[in-house]
């Protein structure tokens, strides 16, 4: 899944993140989804969310 569907993604399931300051770099970060931040069902550059370990971007994979 691309994570661009609201839901698609629930607080407790590992994602890949892109971070704002990792947009340019495409870098990704692992992490466990602690809120989901966008409100719209779905959105075209991923759902923005916070991890547990307090980083905010926006989904780019949900892993199984």
């Amino acid at each position: 899944m691309d994570g661009k569907n609201r839901a698609d993604i629930t607080p407790g399931i590992n994602v890949l993140i892109v971070l704002k300051k990792d947009q340019r770099s495409g870098n990704l970060t692992k992490g466990i989804v602690k809120d989901i931040l966008t409100k719209s069902p779905y959105h075209a550059h991923g759902i923005k969310v916070r991890l547990e370990s307090g980083d905010v971007g926006r989904v780019k994979e949900v892993c199984a």
